[in-house]
């Protein structure tokens, strides 16, 4: 029969630390009491109480790791190896307690606040999971030859879309993993075109390659789940010969958080966070689905939202409601939305400074989505730059208003739009001359507000082909 063990003691300081430099004296004295029921594990400078014969370095943080060790100085009390207390910071009384010294500290303050454990300091964590085994990755690890160059090494493995990906070491998936709740190995769909599992580490691993930071990570997860929402229809989208892609679009207090650029160009490049989250997806979409250019991804022309398209909307007018909250949301929600959209169409109105004006303008632009002659097809997203929604707002238009007006100016006889019309063999079928037509379906016209504050322009993000209940629905996640 094994012998109750004596209780013990662990100490866990660092020199660093203020309190722990503070109460030094109640530390020698602890070391006096127990003797060797008592071990001081100093995290840096291994001088410091070194003269004891309790202490012990712990410069590789392997001890603190494994203690879980958030705050020095930590008092941890064991007895017959499990743990049976623990103090952290300097409260003398909790300290008299729980080491069972009445006296203990009698000449320190009462309390001293603790300092950060080194265990937590940025970037440790991931680096410790790693180096003592605690990390749960499961994704096959690839060794590179030191004499290959690891970028060559992923465009020869086709891992790229083109452009240079950032090497996914596995500290770096640890780091962007880091930034979820969510566990690594958890499924979140399957992929499209193979239709392949897709867990959380797998979506990390290509948020690194796409050089997004962990702070865009939780927006990311979001994006991935809407692109998997069968009413958003990403297998097909993959695999038409139409230009359309995935448009994301980032609504609320989060995008703003991590920097995301609703302003001036904000539908082109320079800013990371805008380019790495629309990349991110595609890049999943390509090394985990299987959807590469020239397989399923059949695309005729193809467009640079193939690359990324991603931006964030301008909030900053509290009487506009974003896109987020036409779905539904409320304006303090955080909120992606991704629409099956095309290339980007200027639209210039410099003259306009009446909103009846300015919305049969933008109406006769949007005309020409897919083609001018076809409608009920394709949805559009309108991009209203900060000076156009002005004029709207100055006429006391709201966005319900500026959206109807458009609608309206967009029915057109059937009889100008039939195939033979003007010339054209292309149209809609002659069955429908009699009839007055919508240019877009019921919910099909989205509108939107971002830009610079200079410029009395617009953009369309004409829609897929294969819009409406059949095809891609513009798909929100709250975050």
């Amino acid at each position: 029969m094994n012998e109750p063990q004596p209780t013990q003691f662990a100490l866990v300081v660092k020199q660093d630390c203020g309190t722990c430099r503070r109460i030094e004296p109640a530390l020698r004295e602890l070391g006096k009491h127990f003797g060797g029921a008592l071990k001081i594990h100093v995290q840096d400078n291994p001088e410091f109480l070194g003269d004891l014969d309790n202490t012990v370095t712990d410069t590789d943080l392997a001890y603190s790791f494994h203690h879980d060790i958030e705050v020095v100085p930590t008092l941890i009390r064991f007895k017959d190896g499990q743990e049976t207390g623990r103090t952290t910071g300097w409260e003398r009384q909790a300290w008299q307690t729980l080491t069972g010294l009445a006296q203990l500290g009698a000449d320190l303050p009462a309390f001293q606040p603790g300092c950060g454990s080194m265990t937590r300091d940025p970037g440790v964590a991931e680096q410790l999971a790693l180096k003592f085994g605690a990390a749960k990755l499961q994704a096959r690890q690839l060794d590179i030859d030191e004499a290959e160059d690891v970028m060559e090494a992923c465009y020869e493995r086709g891992w790229t879309d083109g452009l240079p990906v950032v090497p996914p070491t596995p500290l770096r998936v640890m780091r962007m993993l880091g930034a979820t709740d969510r566990q690594a190995d958890e499924t979140i769909g399957l992929i499209p075109p193979d239709n392949v599992p897709c867990t959380v580490e797998k979506v990390a691993i290509n948020a690194v390659m796409a050089g997004c930071k962990p702070e865009y990570f939780p927006l990311v997860l979001a994006v991935v789940e809407g692109a998997l929402d069968d009413r958003f229809c990403m297998h097909g989208l993959l695999c038409t010969t139409y230009f359309s892609s995935p448009v994301v679009i980032a609504s609320g207090p989060e995008a703003r958080r991590i920097g995301m650029n609703s302003g001036v160009n904000a539908l082109g490049q320079g800013n990371r966070a805008n380019a790495t989250i629309g990349r991110a997806l595609q890049l999943l979409i390509r090394n985990v689905g299987g959807g590469k250019p020239g397989g399923i991804d059949r695309a005729t022309l193809g467009s640079p939202g193939k690359y990324t398209f991603c931006f964030a909307e301008d909030e900053s007018n509290p009487d506009w409601p974003s896109l987020a909250m036409d779905q539904g949301y409320a304006r303090g929600d955080s909120v992606i939305s991704l629409f099956a959209g095309d290339g980007v169409q200027g639209v210039m109105d410099q003259q306009s400074r009446q909103p009846e004006s300015l919305a049969r303008s933008l109406a006769n632009s949007l005309r020409t989505v897919a083609n001018a002659k076809l409608f009920m097809m394709a949805d559009a997203l309108l991009v209203l730059s900060p000076e156009l929604r002005r004029v709207f707002m100055q006429g006391s238009w709201n966005k319900a208003q500026v959206k109807a007006a458009i609608i309206e100016a967009l029915k057109t006889p059937g009889e100008q739009v039939i195939r033979g019309a003007g010339g054209i063999a292309e149209g809609m079928p002659v069955a429908l001359a009699d009839r007055v037509l919508d240019k877009f379906r019921e919910g099909g016209l989205h509108i939107a507000s971002a830009g610079g504050t200079a410029g009395l322009f617009s953009a369309i993000i004409g829609g897929w082909v294969a819009s409406g209940e059949r095809g891609s629905q513009l798909v929100s996640k709250k975050l």
